[in-house]
């Protein structure tokens, strides 16, 4: 089985092992530093209750495409928005909580969303509206709508691993199952 395989390293949180093969279209691994130690320098944001009257609160709108849902909340301006989304008991698409992956990856249907650290997605992508919500702070009252990770993935990732998207092999999924 072929399998492609690269090392990203996430602005001093770690770096992740990118891979794909022809039965796993692709996934992140923490690959930890220090024997074995996941550890990340990542401070975390300020919790919602500490944050003071004089920072500027947005209202953020998601449409949730996967569940069907539209969730609508208030995020501190100095609060990254899936952590506050979490606080508030909203559930929203996650996996790495580094801003180096495409699981919370949105796209910006109006208002401005400051990201930094999100080097999951591209300053191409950044600049045709998408954003990623775990490292991304609203700076106006936004609305966003979730992406599907594949695609996104695809958009930002697809080039270097492949010459067109990976067609399914029933048969030889059918052998590999069958050797359980």
């Amino acid at each position: 089985m072929a399998m492609d395989l690269r090392i990203l390293s996430c602005n001093g949180h770690g770096s992740f092992l990118l891979a794909s093969s022809p039965y796993r279209n692709r996934f992140l691994l923490p690959r930890p530093e220090n024997g074995g130690h996941h550890h990340s320098s990542r401070k975390s944001p300020k919790k919602i209750t500490s944050s003071s009257s004089s920072v500027p609160t947005h209202r953020v709108t998601v449409h949730d495409r996967q569940r069907g849902v539209v969730h609508h909340f208030l995020v501190p301006e100095d609060q990254y928005i899936l952590h506050t989304a979490e606080a508030q008991n909203i559930s929203l698409p996650f996996a790495c909580r580094h801003g180096c992956c495409t699981s919370c990856a949105v796209r910006i249907k109006s208002g401005q969303i400051k990201q930094p650290d999100a080097l999951g997605i591209s300053a191409e992508l950044k600049s045709k509206g998408y954003a990623l919500l775990c490292v991304g702070f609203p700076s106006s009252d936004i609305e966003v709508e979730t992406q599907d990770e594949d695609e996104v993935y695809w958009l930002q990732f697809g080039q270097y691993f492949a010459r067109g998207p990976i067609e399914r092999d029933d048969y030889a999924l059918e052998l590999a199952v069958g050797d359980e």
